[in-house]
């Protein structure tokens, strides 16, 4: 069938001159070779086995990985290829920390225990160091200390001794920002309890700018102090130490662009090259990675080949640092093209981001991020666009009769800074820890071939986050098929005429931002990429 129009005096509609060109020219796909990607993999399986068994960050084996990407692309590109380097909070406990206070000469020491329901107190991430062997005097900040007034307020002053804040009201790095403010020697956060939950101390994140000292009490031991310190008759004072590493390490974010398309209307793909210190991350994610560094690489030669139509739009590949410790890579860049003023690196210049973590799982199953499950606080601008990007995903694996599975799209990966900023997101995922059901195996097994639909009632990936994920960790069956996909993808937003419009249309945001609430809190993507509470 031709599907090349010919003008013999009939009107051609413009649409349907975009769809020819589009159908005639989708070899962005078929260009796409699956063993050039296993060696990629095999590349990076043997980066890992020289370099103590990992890629993770603050290791040699992650900046081995770096260099291997930069080196790759420099030489068989001809992609604009950028380096950008942020300081990495270390945040490791040198030795358990210690609490004790004093209440009209009666001392008590509390318990710290990782088994959070032994524990009258926990430690804080990104906590710094403090050792205090001195009694000294204990504070209560009034009305949950949410604002400067309630620091002004307290009595005695906060500064130079140790201040007690109860959980409510305001996240938790906004009691540190003003107990910082306010100079305190070190800050006490205990929990509410309001319900049987909440009795326990928890596990909080204070972010990686944190400057002042932490531990968090449970409900009994913070109220009893709180009740001491406020009785003008009793005298009370702490004792604590916390001993840290917090050394910055700086941490490595790879982009290579094209040089043609606009670079105010940027397509970012995006995938994270740090494995976990378990082991080799070769699905997670030297899958992305390496998958990545294939599609930059055909795509540059494509777009030097004779009669493959330059998209209209810049693409940007960029591999992040440090996803595993919470998506700060990508957090980092976003939070720096949210302050720009440079043309093609403001994030008003990128239309979306795709995300490829997890695309070769042994157990796979084909995940398309579900825009429809967003959280309700996802910026409106980027909900329609979101979900269309489903939508183009899932019309490929429809039109290839592959079976399919929606998956959350719940910010857990690198996607979820640029969500979070308004930018449409959407990825492939083939499972991590999750098990896979008998009607999925049962359907694989139709729609693939029997034995293709893998094993019931197992994890989709057995060595997530371990030592086993390795090269033989690898479905290559699944990996080829996802990457065929990335690439129809990519190639079907280059080949659009208004793929900004597409995207973002006009009437539907409006609409949906009526019935968007607004964020209660600032993004963070630790607690977003852990689960850990914001307030």
């Amino acid at each position: 069938m031709n599907l090349i129009p010919r003008v013999t005096g009939m009107t051609i509609n413009k649409d349907e001159i975009d769809n020819s060109k589009q159908l005639s020219n989708l070899r962005y796909e078929s260009s796409m070779n699956i063993d050039d990607i296993m060696k990629h993999l095999d590349e990076l399986q043997n980066i890992a086995t020289i370099s103590n068994g990992n890629r993770a960050v603050k290791t040699v084996g992650f900046n081995r990985t770096l260099d291997y990407i930069t080196n790759y692309l420099s030489l068989n590109t001809n992609l604009k290829v950028t380096k950008s380097f942020f300081n990495l909070r270390n945040f490791q406990l040198l030795r358990n920390p210690t609490f004790s206070s004093t209440i009209d000469g009666v001392v008590k020491t509390y318990t710290y225990s990782t088994s959070l329901s032994l524990a009258d107190f926990y430690h804080v991430q990104y906590s710094t160091s403090i050792n205090i062997t001195t009694n000294l005097p204990l504070t209560v900040i009034p009305n949950l200390g949410c604002s400067d007034n309630d620091w002004i307020t307290a009595s005695p002053s906060p500064a130079g001794i140790v201040a007690l804040v109860k959980r409510g009201d305001c996240a938790f790095e906004t009691k540190a920002l003003l107990a910082s403010k306010y100079n305190v020697a070190a800050l006490l956060i205990y929990n509410d309890g309001i319900t049987s939950n909440n009795m326990q101390p928890i596990y909080i994140n204070l972010g990686q700018n944190n400057r002042v000292p932490a531990l968090f009490l449970s409900y009994n031991v913070g109220q009893t102090l709180a009740n001491a310190a406020n009785n003008p008759s009793k005298v009370t004072t702490v004792r604590l130490t916390i001993v840290t590493d917090s050394a910055l390490n700086p941490v490595g974010n790879i982009c290579a662009d094209t040089l043609t398309g606009d670079p105010t209307q940027t397509i970012v793909i995006g995938s994270h090259s740090d494995s976990v210190t378990a082991g080799s991350g070769i699905n997670d994610n030297g899958s992305g990675t390496a998958a990545n560094i294939a599609l930059a690489t055909t795509l540059s030669r494509l777009l030097q080949t004779p009669g493959y139509v330059p998209y209209k739009y810049r693409i940007r590949f960029c591999w992040w640092g440090a996803e595993e410790l919470g998506l700060l890579g990508a957090n980092y860049h976003v939070s720096e093209a949210k302050k720009s003023t440079v043309v093609g690196e403001r994030i008003t210049d990128y239309l979306v981001n795709i995300n490829l973590d997890m695309i070769g799982s042994p157990n796979f199953i084909f995940g398309i991020y579900d825009g429809k499950t967003a959280t309700s606080t996802t910026p409106a601008v980027a909900k329609p666009g979101s979900n269309k990007m489903t939508t183009l995903f899932q019309d490929w694996f429809v039109g290839n009769k592959y079976p399919y599975d929606y998956t959350n799209f719940d910010g857990r990966s690198d996607y979820g800074p640029f969500l979070a900023a308004g930018i449409v997101a959407g990825g492939l995922f083939t499972g991590a820890d999750g098990l896979k059901t008998a009607e999925q195996r049962n359907r694989y097994d139709i729609m693939l071939g029997a034995g293709m639909g893998g094993i019931s009632g197992i994890r989709q990936d057995k060595c997530y986050h371990q030592s086993c994920d390795k090269t033989t960790n690898i479905n290559k069956f699944a990996l080829d098929k996802m990457v065929q996909a990335s690439a129809y993808a990519i190639e079907s937003l280059g080949q659009k005429s208004d793929l900004k419009s597409w995207l973002y249309p006009t009437r539907e945001i409006q609409q949906l931002a009526k019935t968007t609430p607004q964020p209660k809190f600032e993004y963070n993507s630790i607690n977003e990429y852990f689960g850990l509470p914001y307030y």
